[in-house]
């Protein structure tokens, strides 16, 4: 019988499979965006320690089974020079991940390529990525660089939305009320055409930024100011799945990082030590303490700016 420390095989984000002695390793991408370069490593590993196969997760990362679970530290060695590419942080170099419970940050592209999206939503992955791992809670983030929201944001334990507040010039408007039309017809109708001009009702504007993208003269334009939606607690899984549900809107960077951070020691202070496996999922913490709670703690020493607009209460 093997002798395998299932814990600490897991921890080093190696999975336990139904191959007896076999394991396979995850790979972390945050916000799913790497070099081509790395491949050929993965590509190596796969051949000599695994079975020639690579699976591309749900999350953005990659998963590479049949590995022999005494090959697990010179699979680390290998993998090491992707680890430090991708600037992944960890506790000893060549031990590989420190840690597998927080969920590798998942991205839709971004405004690197997509005319729709608000803001570059790679480089705020590898943001929050910096900020929040290694660590062991189960908690799974996404971003998504508009409310199209192709990443699924809206399953998730945070999904970040990107907004902007559009900036409208008069002079530049012809009055072809295109941007008008299709707010009316794929979002909100925020947009309406008064005295040969454009009016936008901010209470009814979700920041998806399509004005700025069908008017041809440039007369609205994004703000400079980076804009996010955060929803929270949305899951799947085998009890109540839901979707998550706006938390804040208007919110900046800085605000929702620290209420990541301020998540974990919640979840630190409330989780259920005796939960299988000795993990909760964070949803069913909030569940169980009940969103008033749950929103002093996230909202603990962060500065909203003036837009900021925080849910009294949330039913899901």
């Amino acid at each position: 019988m093997l002798d395998i420390n299932t814990k600490g095989l897991k921890k080093n984000a190696f999975r336990v499979t139904k191959e007896r002695g076999k394991t396979a390793i995850r790979i972390r991408v945050p916000g799913g965006h790497m070099e081509v370069k790395y491949l050929s490593t993965l590509q190596e590993v796969a051949e000599k320690f695994g079975n020639g196969t690579l699976h591309i997760t749900i999350r953005q990362g990659f998963e590479l089974p049949g590995i022999d679970m005494k090959d697990m530290p010179e699979v680390n060695k290998m993998l090491q020079p992707v680890i430090e590419g991708l600037e992944i942080n960890q506790e000893v170099p060549g031990k590989g991940y420190t840690a597998a419970g927080t969920r590798n940050v998942s991205a839709c592209i971004g405004n690197r390529v997509c005319p729709f999206a608000n803001y570059d939503t790679t480089t705020f992955a590898n943001k929050i990525e910096k900020a929040i791992f290694p660590n062991d809670y189960h908690v799974k983030i996404a971003l998504t660089g508009c409310p199209n929201d192709c990443i699924k944001a809206r399953m998730q334990d945070f999904g970040i939305i990107g907004m902007t507040e559009p900036q409208y010039d008069p002079y530049r408007c012809i009055g072809c009320q295109a941007c008008v039309t299709n707010c009316k017809k794929r979002a909100t109708g925020a947009l309406s055409f008064e005295n040969f001009k454009v009016v936008r009702d901010h209470s009814k504007c979700i920041g998806c930024g399509e004005c700025v993208g069908k008017c041809p003269t440039n007369a609205w334009t994004r703000s400079a100011e980076k804009y996010y939606k955060l929803a929270i607690m949305g899951r799947t899984g085998k009890k109540n799945p839901r979707l998550a549900q706006d938390f804040i809107t208007w919110v900046d960077e800085e605000s929702i990082i620290k209420i990541i951070l301020n998540t974990y020691d919640y979840i630190h202070e409330y989780i259920d030590k005796d939960a299988p496996g000795g993990k909760e999922h964070i949803g069913y913490i909030v569940d169980r303490t009940g969103y008033q709670e749950y929103k002093k703690w996230a909202l603990k020493d962060v500065k909203l700016g003036p837009l900021a607009i925080v849910a009294e209460n949330i039913n899901w």
